[in-house]
């Protein structure tokens, strides 16, 4: 069955951070909005990411640099709306927020919940209506069509804002199905973006499945990182390992400093103190201060142990098999190149359509990142959509 229902002025596809903030800004410019969700309830990720605590932002130096090779649209996005801008808007939903010792950004109650009730009943208020399990299917002749609840329907808004996701966590409903309607040469690959590392652990390390590693740093290809990490089953996870998968991913070799805040030499010549009867892993404990989880990444990587142990605590070669599969991955890397956009975001050859968050082709580490893009370039392509619509109208009263 297939229906036309009365136009939108502008049709918003993804309810989730880049979605709801492009449909708060152009709500909030008097245009009547509708957020079509694929899913039965709005901001599932967004929720999920909250688990452990909302990191809204990051207020750091170099913030931009954490995306790497930044698209012009992205900069001026974030220029535009960067953490500070995240912390006003988020005290304006009513949200009491604390910056942790290395400047990431959390609400004091933690959660997610609370700022996407109060955010949602704003939208309402504004008159933004979501439709839920509505899907975005492609384009027919002009017309945006969606699958709403089964039933075919054609929609010709003025403005579309398509911010439909990445390609993880399908259960939430980042399944990167939107792809499909786009030719191949306006899309990157999908990639799995921070994910863990896939580990074939011998025997020994189900002792250690669970520990947390602190005081290391992983290195690969130019990345540094001195976040924690876990040991798991599966592997290595956690924001630590998290922060080099770019690297990783591009082939790059992976290693890991056991005791960062020690040169190579003053490793070495702790190493060379008499251990009297002490065993080789009492020694290293003791001169190193190396927990059980460092002393067991340790043996795992580097056995055969060599006579000199300085160069290998200090750059232990970790063998792995890859980075977790697309869909376990937190966030995704490829989509939507920048190049098939302008620099409002909008398509170049889809006028009046554009589009935002993670279905664009960035990455960026978790710790606020990721959240902050996602609000930015929502908030970019709605802007720019009102400049778009405005110049439209410009035009067509000018015609005689």
């Amino acid at each position: 069955m297939e229906t036309e229902k009365d136009k939108p002025d502008a049709l918003i596809v993804g309810a989730g951070p880049a979605g709801l903030m492009a449909a708060e800004v152009l709500s909030g410019a008097g245009l009547s909005v509708l957020v079509a969700e694929s899913m039965p309830s709005p901001g599932r990720k967004l929720l999920m990411a909250g688990k452990s605590g909302l990191n809204l932002t990051r207020e750091a130096e170099g913030f931009h640099e954490a995306y790497g090779e930044l698209a012009p649209a992205l900069r001026t996005a974030l220029d535009a709306f960067g953490p500070a801008e995240v912390r006003a808007w988020a005290e304006g939903l009513g949200q009491t927020l604390f910056t942790g010792s290395t400047g990431r950004v959390f609400p004091v109650v933690m959660k997610a919940s609370p700022l996407l009730r109060a955010w949602l009943a704003r939208l309402e208020g504004q008159g933004v209506e979501l439709r839920r399990r509505c899907r975005f299917v492609g384009w027919e002749a002009g017309a945006v069509l969606l699958e709403d609840n089964g039933a075919l329907q054609r929609l010709r808004p003025e403005i579309t804002v398509l911010a439909a996701g990445g390609a993880s966590w399908r259960r939430l409903g980042s399944d990167g199905s939107w792809a499909a309607a786009f030719r191949a040469d306006s899309l990157a690959p999908f990639a799995p973006a921070n994910a863990g590392l896939r580990v074939d652990w011998s025997h020994h390390m189900a002792a250690r499945f669970g520990d947390p590693v602190k005081g290391c740093a992983l290195l690969a290809g130019g990345e540094r990182s001195r976040g924690e990490f876990v040991i798991s089953a599966r592997g290595l996870e956690g924001g630590g390992i998290y922060a080099v998968s770019r690297a990783v991913r591009g082939g790059a070799p992976l290693s890991i400093d056991l005791a960062p805040d020690l040169s190579e030499a003053e490793v070495r010549a702790r190493l060379s103190r008499s251990r009297g009867k002490a065993s080789l892993s009492n020694h290293l404990r003791k001169s190193l201060s190396l927990d059980p989880a460092r002393l067991a990444l340790l043996q795992e990587f580097g056995r055969p142990l060599p006579d000199d142990l300085a160069p290998l605590v200090k750059a232990l070669p970790v063998r792995h098999a890859g980075l977790r599969p697309l869909d376990e991955a937190i966030s995704t890397a490829g989509g939507l190149k920048f190049a098939a956009l302008d620099e409002g975001l909008m398509l170049k050859d889809r006028p009046g359509t554009f589009a935002a968050g993670e279905m664009l082709d960035w990455e960026a580490p978790t710790g606020g990142y990721l959240l902050t893009a996602c609000f930015a370039t929502g908030r970019h392509a709605a802007l720019a959509a009102l400049d778009w619509r405005a110049g439209q109208a410009t035009q067509e009263s000018a015609v005689p």
